[in-house]
């Protein structure tokens, strides 16, 4: 359900599982922000109809136009509810390395998708018609204004958050996480940087990729910056020890099992993911 947490930011919390049918992979956190003049969509979803329902919400809440899709990063709970939106003509938004990241990873997230969901249930696959190298601002109208930064390798290559000035809203898609582990696709210790900078941001609230969807802004990054620099200890450590990467995938990080929902799922593989970064620091 979507909930108004500040005039005219909008947000729907995603569930804290994996795509499933049963949830038309609605697992990450979207929303929107309502001007007097436009409207802009902060993440369109992870599948056709989880933006359709998105979509629906929107033509509730106002009668401002769509004319901003912002797409925060690749991944396909993020981005492949975009095709419910294409029939407002809005600009799709995205970080300068995203279109290079769809044509890598775009047609396999959209087959593996629909094995999941149900054949014609993921959506298409929608470019973004607006880059972001470094920023951009969106004047939505009343003081609605957006800041969309673009963000070095960190949690993916191609991470926007954007922040909402007149309300302190920001959001970070998924360069923060809260209760739901977090997923390493790009630098660990790019992460660690990007989520530091993004601290310089005066937000009163932030609304994160994953968890919910209204939490305040240094504060909720707290357990994820624990999280992060522990991987990064612990995995150093495993290399200056000799430890393989198999070996390291059972051991590092285990003090954070009971803190995160999806640890399971996931640890194993940001382990790995740390591994590969860090074994070339020596």
């Amino acid at each position: 359900m979507v909930q108004e947490i500040a005039p005219g930011i909008f947000a729907r919390r995603g569930v804290d599982e994996d795509a499933t049918a049963a949830n038309d992979d609605a697992i990450a956190n979207i929303g929107f922000v309502v001007g007097r003049d436009a409207v802009a969509v902060i993440d369109p979803g992870g599948s056709l109809q989880d933006g359709q329902r998105l979509r629906a919400s929107i033509l509730k809440a106002t009668r401002a136009p769509i004319r901003y899709v912002v797409m925060t990063h690749v991944h396909p709970d993020h981005i492949f509810g975009a095709g419910a939106f294409q029939q407002d003509r809005p600009e799709f938004i995205g970080h300068q390395k995203l279109p290079q990241a769809l044509a890598v990873r775009g047609d396999y997230y959209r087959k593996r998708l629909e094995e999941i969901l149900g054949a014609g249930r993921a959506g298409p696959i929608v470019a973004p018609t607006r880059l972001v190298q470094a920023q951009d601002r969106l004047d939505l109208g009343g003081g609605k204004l957006l800041r969309l930064q673009a963000h070095a390798l960190a949690h993916s290559d191609c991470d926007l958050s954007a922040f909402e000035q007149q309300t302190g809203t920001l959001f970070t898609g998924d360069l923060l996480f809260v209760q739901r582990i977090p997923s390493l696709d790009g630098s660990l210790k790019g992460w660690l940087t990007e989520l530091n900078s993004l601290k310089s941001v005066a937000a009163r609230r932030a609304i994160p990729g994953h968890g919910p969807v209204s939490v305040k802004w240094p504060a909720a990054s707290l357990d994820l910056e624990r999280y992060l620099n522990g991987l990064l200890r612990e995995t150093r450590a495993a290399i200056k020890k000799g430890i393989d990467i198999d070996a390291a995938v059972g051991s590092v990080g285990q003090s954070e099992r009971g803190r995160w929902s999806l640890f399971d799922a996931y640890q194993g593989h940001n382990v790995t993911q740390a591994y590969k970064e860090l074994e070339w620091e020596h």
